[in-house]
């Protein structure tokens, strides 16, 4: 069976989505589009050769029987309406992160699938599918550095786009480590709490650069997470897992050892997308697979209501400084399943 994808938002992250199912992944096709600039949809399937129809509405283009499966990939405001809408037409939607900007959004989005009965929503929580992450998760479930006591974690940016907020910061950096965290350690948050270091100067005013994040889990696990989103010098992803009797860490992607003019030196990656390409492959390979029985598998709308719930606390904190709880809900028993995204 060929998944007929709908796409909605055709910037970025759409475009490389509908770049990968037309041309790398196969058993999907893109059949419709939609952006809130028609040009920019135009322009987009012209870019990469697709014939598709462009839809002026994104509901349209949900509830049209020519499409079997979304992806969302338009600006974060929209996401919940779009998946609750996705949800309403019974189709298989792939959002991308956040799932909604609030934790109550999430939520209503997680009720509306629960009261649907079964997975339809799978959230672009691509590290998971990394194999750097994949081997980290492997090492910590064959229990060979002991029971894990503390994470350290980097996110580092060369830059970020004008108008980032503090709260941005949270929301687009964050987020990521909370899921994959949550995943690798089989555990859930329960505080969080915002510190600032000395502010860069090359982060603009009022964006406070960097920032780092101390969180707990519900098991007694300590994590700092150091968001920088100005580092300038790369795109640098690191997780470190202090156990009982070991330490893991996360691989490097792979690069050339280069000896030349006096030095030995290896290059750094500058670009998301190029540190996360196989992944990026990888997770839409996993939605158009369970897509084409008419369902969807990792990363859920739980995932993204729990990485929400995270970021909203240490929004609250980067205001007061202070500890914040983070809510456990009762997990519904639809999500109840490990998740395995390897």
């Amino acid at each position: 069976m060929v998944v007929k994808l709908g796409v909605i938002g055709t910037g970025a992250i759409g475009r490389d989505h509908m770049r990968r199912c037309h041309r790398v992944l196969a058993g999907a096709r893109v059949v419709g589009v939609n952006d809130v600039d028609g040009a920019v949809a135009r322009s987009a399937l012209a870019s990469l050769d697709i014939d598709a129809q462009v839809f002026v509405s994104p509901h349209e283009l949900i509830a049209s029987r020519d499409v079997d499966a979304i992806v969302v990939a338009s600006w974060g405001t929209t996401h919940e309406e779009f998946v609750l809408a996705a949800i309403e037409a019974a189709k298989p939607v792939f959002c991308e992160k956040p799932l909604a900007v609030t934790a109550q959004g999430c939520r209503r989005v997680v009720d509306a699938e629960v009261a649907r009965g079964r997975r339809l929503v799978q959230v672009g929580f691509m590290r998971p599918f990394d194999a750097g992450y994949i081997a980290l998760k492997k090492t910590l479930d064959g229990n060979q550095i002991g029971t894990p006591l503390i994470a350290h974690c980097t996110h580092r940016n060369v830059s970020v786009p004008p108008g980032f907020s503090d709260a941005i910061l949270v929301t687009e950096m964050l987020s990521h480590e909370v899921d994959v965290l949550r995943w690798l350690l089989n555990d859930e948050f329960v505080s969080a709490q915002v510190v600032f270091p000395r502010r860069t100067a090359n982060a603009p005013a009022p964006l406070r650069d960097p920032q780092v994040v101390l969180l707990k889990t519900a098991k007694g696990v300590r994590v700092d997470v150091e968001l920088f989103a100005h580092a300038r010098y790369g795109y640098d992803i690191r997780c470190e897992i202090v156990g009982e009797f070991g330490v893991a860490e996360l691989p490097d992607p792979p690069s050339v050892l280069l000896r030349s003019e006096a030095r030995r030196s290896n290059a750094l990656l500058v670009d998301w997308k190029d540190r996360f390409v196989d992944a990026y492959d990888a997770e839409l390979r996993a939605f158009i697979d369970q897509a084409a029985t008419g369902s969807a598998s990792g990363p859920s709308a739980w995932d993204g209501y729990a990485a929400a719930m995270a970021c909203d606390a240490a929004i609250g904190s980067q205001a007061t400084l202070e500890i914040t709880p983070i809510p456990v809900p009762l997990r519904p028993a639809l999500y109840q399943t490990k998740r395995s995204e390897a």
